[in-house]
C-alpha cells in the first residue's frame, strides 16, 4: 500500500508538510488512482474515500470550491453535492449491503471537522455489529478492508451504475 500520505508510514511523521495544503483541494490536482481516493468527479463536487475510516466505503461528498460550510456555495453545487450523497447510497448499498447509514457535515472545528475551511459531507455504512465501540474502549479502528480494495470495489460499482 503506497498511498501519497498515509499515518502508518514514518516519512509522514516526520515530513508532514502537505498539511500545510487543503487535502480536498489537493485531491483534485491529482489523477484519480487507489492513491488520491478520489472515487468520482462530478462537474461541481467530487467523492473521495475517507483516508481515515470510520469503516468500509466510508465516503466524504466535497464541494470543488473551497468553502468553509454548505450555505456559502452556489445552489447548482449544493444541488450537486446532494446528488452525490444520493448516488454514494445507491453504491454503497450495492457494495456492502450496509443496515444504516450515518450521513452529514462536521461543519466548525466546535462540530468536530477535521477539514474545517473546506466543507464536505461524510456517508458511512453502518451495520448492527459494526466495531465502533473499538474507538471507545481502545482508541482504536476495525477496518475489515484494504483502502485500495474498497476504491477498487466502489469505483467499478459508481462505474457500472452511473456511466
Amino acid at each position: 500500500m503506497d498511498y501519497l500520505w498515509s499515518p502508518w508510514r514514518m516519512d509522514y511523521i516526520m515530513h508532514h508538510e502537505h498539511l500545510a495544503k487543503c487535502i480536498f483541494c489537493s485531491a483534485l490536482e491529482n489523477e484519480d488512482s487507489p492513491q488520491n481516493l478520489v472515487v468520482h468527479r462530478g462537474k461541481l463536487a467530487y467523492v473521495i474515500l475517507n483516508r481515515f475510516p470510520y469503516t468500509s466505503g466510508h465516503l466524504m461528498v466535497v464541494s470543488n470550491a473551497h468553502q468553509a460550510s454548505f450555505e456559502t456555495v452556489d445552489p447548482s453545487t449544493r444541488s450537486e453535492l446532494m446528488e452525490l450523497m444520493s448516488q454514494s447510497l445507491q453504491v454503497l448499498r450495492d457494495v456492502y449491503n450496509p443496515e444504516g447509514f450515518n450521513v452529514g457535515a462536521n461543519i466548525g472545528s466546535a462540530a468536530g471537522a477535521g477539514v474545517v475551511d473546506h466543507m464536505h459531507f461524510h456517508v458511512v455504512p453502518r451495520w448492527k455489529s459494526d466495531t465502533n465501540f473499538m474507538s471507545t474502549t481502545a482508541d482504536t479502528r476495525v477496518i475489515p478492508e484494504d483502502l485500495a480494495d474498497t476504491y477498487r470495489r466502489v469505483r467499478g460499482r459508481w462505474e457500472e451504475i452511473f456511466k
